[in-house]
């Protein structure tokens, strides 16, 4: 079973957050920690020019809630909201605080996952500890 326990989320329909919740709970040990992890994608300088700080600080404020509302559904659970490219910055949080296991809601592939790839196959392929996809 796993202690240190990483539960990326997104405020969508399309990903079943609480299979993820349920899975995660079921790999855990008794004394597991759990960081439920939400990703806001990095606006690029030109268009965050543009928008208003009071809303970019409303919407991470706002993750933040969404995020910390999923972690208490968990015993020994914290919420964290960064900013960056999800696959890559998944796989970069687990490295940086010694998570043994990444249990994350993936979408359904479409086509244009030929191209582009999903989050869930990025973690899948460069995580360095186990990695569960619920679907």
């Amino acid at each position: 079973m796993y202690g240190n326990i990483l539960i990326p989320v997104v405020f969508d329909d399309d990903h079943n957050t609480e299979a993820s919740l349920a899975a995660a709970r079921a790999l855990a040990n008794d004394d597991a920690r759990f960081t439920v992890l939400h990703v806001m994608e990095a606006i690029p300088r030109y268009i965050s020019a543009q928008i208003p700080d009071d809303a970019l600080a409303k919407s991470r404020s706002d993750a933040t809630m969404r995020a910390e509302s999923w972690a208490e559904r968990l015993p020994n659970a914290s919420a964290i909201v960064v900013s960056g490219y999800a696959g890559t910055t998944i796989v970069d949080y687990a490295g940086d605080k010694g998570i043994d296991c990444i249990v994350l809601a993936s979408h359904k592939p479409g086509f244009e996952n030929l191209f582009l790839g999903s989050t869930a196959d990025r973690v899948v392929r460069h995580a360095k500890c186990s990695v569960h996809v619920i679907r």
